[in-house]
Order: C-alpha cells, then sequence, then structure tokens
C-alpha cells in the first residue's frame, strides 16, 4: 500500500540520494519524515576541528526557569500566608480568651450579687430591676423587721344626733417617733371620745388626738411611751407598676398584726373618699376594714404608702370586684403628718374663696372649664389679688383648671406665703393676677 504524507505534497529542496544497498550493510528503512522541512535533530557538521560547534540554547530553557521562578514564588507567598494565618490565629485566640475572661468576671459578679441580693436599681421593680432590696429583704422579713412598728386602734365615737347611740371604730396605724407619734387615717378616729392603741406585744395605751385633716383622710395621735420601734419612711415618687409592695395592718377580727402581699396596679390614680379628689397608690395587696390607717412597706422595708380603701361589691352586671385597694403616697404627705405633729394642723397654701365646678354646658357659648367662684373669703389673698364672684379660675401658676378637684390638686403644690399667678375667666376675658397665697388656717371646712 501507497502511504502519501503532508510533505509529499509541498514544495522542498531536493533531498540528497540515499546510499546503495551493499551486501555488508543492510539495508535502512527510510524515515516517512525525511523530506520534511522540520529539522527535529541534526548530527553536528565535521568540520575537522577538536572543538565542537557551539550547541544552541534549548528553547524550553526559559519555561523551565519560569516555571521554578513561579514555584519558589508560591512558595514564598504560601509561607507568607502561613505566617500571616498563624499570626491572626494568635490574635483572634487571645480576644476570645480576653472576652472570655470578662465575661465570666461578669457572670461571677451577677451570681455572686443574686447570692448576696445586693442588685438594687430602685429596689422594687420587676420592670427593669429585682424585687428585693440591698438588704435582701423579702415579705418575711420586712415583717420581722416592722411589725413591732405598727399598731390597732381602737376609737368610742360620740354620736353626732341625740338620737343616735355611742359606736366604735378601729383600723391600724404606725409608729413614726419612739415616743408614741402615731399615723393613721382620720376617718379612723373621727369625732373619737376616746382612743385606745394595743402594740405587738398587747400592750395598751390611752391615745390622745393630736391633730387631722378630712380632705387628706391623714391623723395623728399620741400614746405616753419610751423607746418605741418606728418605721422607715421611703419614697412613694421611685414606685413603678408592677413594684411589689407589703401591707401590714390589723384587719377585722385580727388579735395580731397581718400581712398581705401584692403589686403597685397603678399609680396616680384619682380617688374620691373624703369627698375631695386623691392621687392614691393602687395595688392588689389585700386591704380589709381594719387595715385603714396601716403602712404599705416597698421592698426595701421603707413606708410609701397609707392603706386607706378598696372597692368592693359587685358590679352592675353582677361581677365581683377584687383585688382593687388604694393606700396614699407618702411623698404627697409627709410634709402635711408633720404640720399635724408639730402645730396640728395642716399649713398648706390658701387661697380664700368657696368654689365649684362649671356646668359643660357653658363650653357651648364659649366659656372655658374651671373653678367657678361662687364667694371670695374678706381678708385672704384671693379678695387681694382682686378675684371677684363669678370668676372662673382656668390655672393656678403652670397647673390647669378644670373644676374643683384640680384646684384642690394645684393648691397642693404650693407652700403659704408662694407667691404665683391665678388665670381667671371674666366677661370674655382671660385675667392673669399676681397672688400671695396665704398659710391654710387651722380649721376650714
Amino acid at each position: 500500500m501507497e502511504y502519501f504524507e503532508e510533505n509529499d505534497f509541498l514544495e522542498t529542496e531536493e533531498s540528497p540520494a540515499a546510499p546503495e544497498n551493499t551486501e555488508s550493510t543492510p539495508a535502512k528503512k527510510a524515515s516517512p519524515f525525511a523530506d520534511s522541512p522540520y529539522v527535529v535533530y541534526e548530527e553536528p557538521a565535521s568540520n575537522g576541528s577538536a572543538c565542537p560547534s557551539p550547541k544552541k540554547e534549548k528553547k524550553h530553557g526559559n519555561f523551565g526557569r519560569a516555571i521554578l521562578s513561579g514555584l519558589l514564588i508560591l512558595a514564598l507567598v504560601a509561607g507568607s500566608c502561613g505566617l500571616t494565618a498563624v499570626a491572626l490565629n494568635g490574635y483572634w485566640q487571645a480576644v476570645y480568651e480576653e472576652e472570655t475572661e470578662r465575661l465570666e468576671d461578669v457572670i461571677d459578679d451577677l451570681r455572686q450579687e443574686i447570692k448576696d441580693n445586693s442588685y438594687t436599681g430602685n429596689g422594687n421593680s420587676i420592670s427593669g430591676t429585682p424585687n428585693y432590696s440591698e438588704n435582701g429583704l423579702t415579705p418575711a422579713k420586712i415583717f420581722a423587721e416592722n411589725y413591732k412598728s405598727v399598731v390597732y386602734i381602737s376609737a368610742t365615737v360620740n354620736p353626732s344626733t341625740p338620737w343616735e347611740s355611742t359606736s366604735a371604730s378601729s383600723g391600724s396605724g404606725f409608729i413614726i417617733s419612739k415616743d408614741g407619734y402615731i399615723v393613721t387615717n382620720y376617718h379612723v378616729v373621727e369625732n373619737a371620745a376616746s382612743l385606745t392603741v394595743v402594740i405587738h406585744d398587747g400592750a395598751e395605751y390611752s391615745a390622745t388626738y393630736v391633730g387631722g385633716d378630712s380632705a387628706t383622710d391623714l391623723a395623728v395621735i399620741k400614746v405616753e411611751a419610751t423607746d418605741l420601734q418606728t418605721v422607715k419612711i421611703g419614697s412613694s415618687d421611685d414606685l413603678i407598676v408592677g413594684d411589689q409592695v407589703v401591707a401590714i395592718g390589723y384587719p377585722v377580727f385580727a388579735e395580731a398584726p397581718t400581712l398581705t402581699v401584692g403589686y403597685v396596679s397603678t399609680i396616680d390614680r384619682d380617688v374620691n373618699t373624703t369627698g375631695a379628689l386623691m392621687d392614691m397608690i393602687q395595688t392588689d395587696a389585700a386591704i380589709n376594714p381594719g387595715n385603714s390607717g396601716g403602712p404599705l412597706f416597698n421592698m426595701k422595708g421603707e413606708v410609701v404608702g397609707i392603706t386607706a380603701a378598696k372597692i368592693s361589691g359587685t358590679t352592675n352586671s353582677g361581677a365581683s370586684i377584687e383585688g382593687i385597694g388604694f393606700a396614699i403616697p407618702i411623698d404627697d404627705v409627709i410634709k402635711k403628718i408633720e404640720d399635724l405633729r408639730d402645730i396640728g394642723y395642716i399649713s398648706g397654701a390658701y387661697l380664700g374663696v368657696m368654689v365649684k365646678d362649671t356646668d359643660s354646658s357653658l363650653s357651648y357659648y364659649g366659656i372655658p372649664a374651671g373653678a367657678y367662684v361662687s364667694e371670695v373669703t374678706p381678708g385672704y389673698c384671693a379678695e387681694k389679688a382682686g378675684i371677684k364672684a363669678k370668676d372662673i379660675i382656668i390655672a393656678l401658676g403652670k397647673y390647669e383648671v378644670e373644676g374643683l378637684n384640680d384646684l384642690t390638686k394645684a393648691l397642693q403644690n404650693f407652700e403659704a406665703k408662694e407667691e404665683t399667678v391665678v388665670t381667671v375667666w371674666r366677661a370674655g376675658q382671660q385675667l392673669e393676677l399676681p397672688i400671695t397665697l396665704d398659710e391654710r388656717p387651722a380649721e376650714t371646712p
């Protein structure tokens, strides 16, 4: 079979003839690439010189060096990356160990604070701070530390009319001085002909009435004794909804002080128990007849309120009402208690007017809501400031007034002899009248 190669179709120089076969030299098979123009290998030509011709540089030498250089660079880069990785690993390991140690310290501190009950915040809260105090007080500890400061009060009440017979009332109170001053509610001792105080160990004392105020439902009485255990006064302003509180008192038929525990349901709730609107602490700690006048404690064992009332009974639909008790905030009345103890009455700010709520229908005629002045008491600051009957008081200082209760509450923010401005509506005009408030008289209805 005849083979054709690519070179057979190329024009090339004529190749030298192959040597003839001889018997001594076997015939050599011709290479099929013999006529190729691409020389793969060429025998060095002998020119008779002892020194061979210089060899041509192999074309793959540069490629090999390039490969070798590349390998060296890769080795260097890999080594550098390895060193970098080792350095980074060392850095992050150190950061991890440092952060782990820090967190362990924080956890150990928290565990110790929990163990010691030393983390308090405001001392009462379950909203952002725990319920226990820096002293680690529980309801049981609060009771143990304070039950000796809570007393039982009984009163013999004179009849208010000739056809009524003598009656009795009872309640609770708490001792504020070692020499026998006791705080309670005014309605517990109102019109009392005689007062008896029983302390924790059963000892009885005759008590005398020092002073009281029906509008704020506060009273102070005194027994002749020494070295009595007193309560600690706290701050009701620190309370928030959800704080745990403890009430101690002598509810009906109790022969010894009892404890109830609950939470602050709301604060600054307007409640009318005495004919005047008061801001009250609402709690679900049980407040029963006989608890009136007793202390409400925070979880530091401090008095933050005076238990005064509860809502009981049923709704119009017949549903029972439970867990709605009220206490007077101690911050609102501590100055008044001091007045009752020291001078027998509350020396708060006084205007010298008789007022009532405006009729809501007056707004139809563009007349604002406020405290309608029905009478101005001669000689007092209202008359001196130019307030007149038929004026409508719509503000006292920065406090807006939309009725009698607003005016009463606004006055509680001022002291006697303090200067402010009364804003009144008169004959279609708004007037601002400077005024220097008087001191409240001892006997004021």
